[in-house]
């Protein structure tokens, strides 16, 4: 069933040559979006377009249904008649704008496996894990993965690139597109805990501490005084805080548990700067946690029903402890208290995205220098996941590094 917010466009039937087929068409004068009222992660899809003189359209996969700029918050693959568009606009188009393209983000590579304008084309949409495939009339036309993708400007202005899910619709641009034989098969996917994605490192491998060290108590919490150590105290230093996370933090059944007490827990490494991070998480009632960038506090993390602290009632996911830019999440994504939760983080520069069990709870927001406030966010720092009084979980920690 398609979704009724649909804008211009109508379902009609099509005479040609004496055969009556039943279509959807954008008339020309006709704006909005037409979405599938399901959502798909996964998918093969095929279906039939009729193009006119210069026509413009759009194929959304991915996509929230709601939003103003569907194809930066979700993705959109370009629908265009490209032999006339550049005429019809009356200027040269970007190869990142042709049909094909992944708008704005990735070129086509062939641009004239159309047919003429008036006849119908078929087209095959192969959207798996982070790959887009796409072709036109039996020609591969485009094949990108998204991984690939590591322009911090194209990152930070499409947070629709680390969408897991979405709906799949039609963008119309005012233009007449005629679209038939719609059809969509999903592919199941089994992703197994703690087995990284292509193209991401585990930071928990789901039975060892490797690659975590216990965090310097307190003032050495603070990067800029850890830095100030001498080498031998930070050893001495370090080998208490690992006492200390071998107490606290344990692995239990592919988990990477914390019993409420001790301190943080921290990266081995402590170079980290720009990259996309995954993790799922959980935790218990009037929990409190959150996960450090660069060693900066934080993206937050509640009990979401805020029974002791309206603050948390707006759910997790924020720059919290922001003082000037935002440290509010756009929407309120948590799950119930208890169950797991997915953040997909992406740190670019001093801004960062983070979805929210598959919803776009920070977009393009500066993290804000917490232990030297006005200055400059440090370019690099370790991953922290933080102790706050509260036991919580964690797995399936994935990163990726964008150099």
């Amino acid at each position: 069933m398609i979704n009724p917010k649909g804008g211009g466009f109508a379902v009609t039937n099509l005479v040609e040559e004496g055969v009556t087929s039943p279509v959807i068409y954008c008339p020309k004068g006709g704006g909005g979006a037409l979405f599938y009222e399901k959502e798909y992660a996964d998918f093969i899809l095929r279906f039939q377009f009729k193009l006119t003189w210069g026509a413009n359209n759009g194929l959304a996969i991915r996509t929230p249904m709601q939003g103003k700029a569907l194809a930066y918050e979700g993705m959109e693959l370009q629908i265009l008649d490209n032999a006339n568009a550049e005429e019809r606009y009356g200027r040269e188009l970007k190869p990142v704008q042709f049909h094909g393209a992944l708008y704005n983000v990735a070129a086509p590579s062939v641009l004239n496996a159309h047919r003429p304008v008036g006849e119908w084309n078929e087209q095959e949409v192969t959207v798996i894990g982070r790959r887009v495939t796409v072709r036109l009339n039996g020609r591969v036309i485009q094949d990108v993965d998204l991984n690939d993708i590591k322009d911090p400007a194209i990152l930070l202005k499409h947070p629709g690139l680390l969408r897991e899910s979405g709906h799949i619709g039609f963008l119309g641009h005012n233009d007449e597109v005629y679209f038939r034989n719609i059809r969509i098969k999903p592919v199941a996917k089994v992703q197994l805990n703690n087995k990284p994605p292509e193209g991401f490192e585990p930071l928990f491998d789901g039975a060892t501490l490797a690659n975590w060290q216990g965090l310097l108590a307190k003032p050495n919490n603070d990067p800029t005084k850890r830095a100030a150590l001498a080498a031998d105290e930070r050893v001495l230093q370090q080998s208490a805080a690992d006492q200390k996370m071998l107490a606290h933090w344990r692995v239990v059944d592919g988990e990477l548990r914390f019993d409420g007490k001790g301190d943080s827990l921290s990266t081995v490494r402590e170079d980290y700067a720009n990259y996309e991070l995954w993790l799922d998480w959980k935790i218990g009632p009037k929990g409190d946690s959150g996960v450090y960038l660069r060693g900066q506090p934080q993206v937050q993390i509640w009990d979401p029903r805020g029974d002791d602290n309206p603050v948390a009632a707006s759910g997790s996911g924020a720059l919290f402890n922001n003082k000037k830019a935002l440290n509010e999440p756009l929407v309120k994504a948590d799950r119930i208290t208890g169950d797991w939760n997915r953040f997909r983080i992406l740190m670019i520069e001093d801004r960062v995205h983070v979805y929210l069990n598959g919803q776009l709870v920070v977009k393009n927001t500066p993290l804000e220098n917490y232990w030297q406030e006005g200055k400059p966010l440090p370019g690099q720092g370790p991953i922290e996941l933080q102790a706050h009084g509260s036991p919580l979980a964690f797995r399936n920690i994935y990163l990726r590094e964008i150099k």
